[in-house]
């Protein structure tokens, strides 16, 4: 048995590790098990408290590649961030890719990750053209939109819970090269940023928004909008820095309402918020939080909560449910240095779970104070659920399954497809019977 915690940090459970190497292997008669990959989930969706994680980091080959057409077949345990390694020379990029590149195909296909061009291109599952499903009685079912198409759309989104991807074929999209020219601009308020949001939307395939979560009233909503698109540059420009490395743990976070009010008013201020003109190496400007490994270590040994959130609909239906959500945060004293806000289109995603759908969608980081973190989370959930929005399965540690259920209204229709021997502690929990 290990001791094994996710992203966050909270929840830790004691489960059995049994590594894959071999998309051939047999799975396990043990059960109940579930498919782990790196890890970068924040709450308990990849853990499995007192069964068997598969891990499969292991399947990590690339198996097809057509440069002309941009076709990729891998395992389910390459990374991104390794997908991009080997496409990037040959033109080629993911057409979605999350806040993080350190996360498995497996991961991306299960929780149907989004990125800063929905608006563009929908979700991860939009691109995944076929993949192999093994079950734990020994069946490996092919599954496309035509072939075995109810097993697509339940294990696009369908949280690990199907059977074990073992292989995917995606297709990538053309890119002139590493580079994302684009600009950054400060904005005053929520107002100002559905602006920005929706005279960016047609020029640019990337837009994404900080905001400054502690302020109050004329300063409620402010932020730095940005956006790009990729480029071709042909002028000498510096690459990125190595990653840092957050080296220890200290025994108290440092993330509380000082800190992140005086975090956020340099941030807001810092020369780079204002760029009319900008070029970016896409791994800063794609995944940020990458240049700073085990920066979840800074939020202390409880840990933290990420909170995002769904609010749907037009600009008119989501803007006043986000000011309340902002007023929440605000009064709470929690405060979010990392707060992202992003607009979602019309693409419709193809998971029967999938979390993205029209509307804009806010991520938050808390630090874990116990109660007093929980109970705030509870209010942005009535909130949410007012508005008939969703809370992300994939950053989740603690939604209660009345919520989980009022958020994804189709829950009971993966019932049917969740394997026999797969379950994971976030099914548990939210598929429990509610009165």
């Amino acid at each position: 048995m290990a001791v094994v915690e996710p992203w966050g940090r909270w929840p830790r459970y004691e489960q059995h590790v049994i590594a894959l190497n071999s998309r051939f292997e047999a799975l396990p008669e043990l059960s109940p098990m579930l498919p782990f990959g790196n890890g970068r989930s924040y709450g308990d969706v990849c853990l499995n408290g007192g069964g068997i994680l598969l891990a499969t980091r292991g399947l990590d080959r690339f198996i097809d590649f057509d440069q002309s057409s941009g076709i990729l077949e891998c395992e389910a345990g390459v990374l991104i961030s390794e997908l991009i390694q080997f496409a990037l020379p040959y033109g080629w990029f993911p057409a979605v890719t999350p806040g993080t590149a350190l996360v498995t195909i497996g991961g991306a296909i299960a929780n149907d990750v989004h990125g800063k061009n929905h608006h563009c291109v929908g979700s991860f599952g939009n691109h995944v053209l076929e993949f192999e499903l093994q079950r734990s009685d020994g069946t490996v079912l092919h599954c496309t939109r035509d072939t075995n198409p109810a097993w697509y759309h339940a294990t696009i989104g369908g949280l690990g819970l199907t059977g074990l991807i073992r292989t995917a074929r995606l297709q990538l999209r053309r890119v002139p090269g590493p580079w994302i020219s684009g600009d950054s601009q400060r904005f005053s308020n929520l107002q100002a940023f559905f602006e920005l949001s929706a005279s960016s939307d047609q020029q640019f395939e990337y837009t994404v928004a900080w905001l400054d979560c502690v302020g109050r009233g004329p300063r409620l909503g402010r932020g730095v909008f940005t956006r790009g698109n990729h480029a071709k540059v042909n002028a000498p420009t510096p690459l990125p820095r190595p990653p840092r490395t957050v080296r220890f743990t200290p025994p108290l976070s440092p993330v509380n309402r000082l800190s992140v009010r005086i975090f956020n008013e340099c941030y807001f201020r810092r020369r780079s918020a204002q760029l009319p003109h900008a070029t970016w190496h896409y791994r800063p400007f794609l995944f940020p939080l990458d240049g700073v490994l085990q920066w979840n270590r800074l939020y202390g040994p409880r840990g933290l909560f990420q909170y995002q959130c769904l609010l749907p609909g037009t600009v008119a239906e989501a803007a006043e449910p986000l000011r309340e959500v902002l007023r929440r945060v605000s009064a709470s004293g929690l405060g979010s240095s990392l707060a992202v806000l992003k607009s979602f289109g019309a693409v419709p995603s193809l998971g029967l779970l999938s979390f993205p759908r029209l509307g804009v969608t806010l991520a938050l980081d808390f630090p874990n104070r116990g109660e007093t973190t929980l109970r705030v989370l509870e209010d942005l959930d009535a909130i949410i659920g007012s508005a008939g929005g969703a809370v992300y399965p994939a950053k989740d540690a603690r939604m209660s399954a009345r919520s989980f259920q009022r958020y994804f209204p189709r829950w009971a229709e993966l019932q049917e497809f969740i394997d026999p021997k797969f379950s994971s502690s976030f099914w548990r929990r939210v598929s429990a019977t509610t009165a």
